[in-house]
């Protein structure tokens, strides 16, 4: 099953998207004066088509999606890895709908595409970390269903210091608990062993 979207066109982002990228950065800058406190540097659309999870974090794919408009140019992206952490968990690394776009209920619409597709290659569940404080995207994503697991505090992130809220959305007849069998780290109340 492909993404596909109605009046949009799904594309992988590579390095010959950069530019574009790096556009709706720019032109939507909520998000990065929102979770880093400062706008989008420079290279901020390269960086984040280089990016990878951590090292020690196993996973299976990395999706940098964009959402094309008829005009050519990006209304959206997303960031999603399948298989992280564990078998079926695929996270939301990074979700940007243009600004002008939010209230709409496109990003509502963008978001069910993007579960479906995943669900439809293997996701059992659908993962995030949201900053705390960080209130639209807090609301957005309870409204999108996902329930808090933990908090990671004092996550370093551009110019600030944020709390994550990790949360979850079980799909299918999956359940929470079984999530939780699966990735311990983000059960609520866990630490890193020292």
């Amino acid at each position: 099953m492909e993404l596909t979207l109605p009046g949009l066109r799904v594309v992988r982002l590579d390095a010959s998207w950069e530019a574009a990228l790096q556009r709706v950065f720019e032109a939507n800058p909520r998000y990065f004066h929102e979770v880093l406190g400062e706008p989008p540097a420079a290279d901020a659309a390269r960086e984040e088509i280089e990016d990878k999870p951590p090292a020690d974090f196993s996973y299976s794919e990395l999706f940098l999606l964009g959402f094309v408009q008829e005009d050519g140019e990006l209304m959206a992206m997303a960031s999603v890895v399948s298989d992280l952490l564990a078998q079926g968990v695929w996270h939301i690394g990074l979700f940007i709908v243009a600004t002008d776009r939010h209230g709409t209920g496109q990003a509502a619409q963008l978001h069910a595409g993007l579960q479906g597709w995943a669900e439809y290659h293997g996701a059992r569940w659908m993962r995030l970390g949201v900053v705390q404080g960080h209130v639209r995207a807090e609301r957005f994503w309870e409204r999108q269903g996902y329930v808090q697991t933990r908090l990671r505090e004092g996550v370093e992130m551009g110019q600030r210091t944020n709390t994550l809220r990790v949360m979850v959305k079980p799909l299918g007849g999956n359940t929470l608990q079984e999530y939780l069998q699966r990735v311990a780290r983000d059960r609520p109340g866990w630490a890193p062993t020292p």
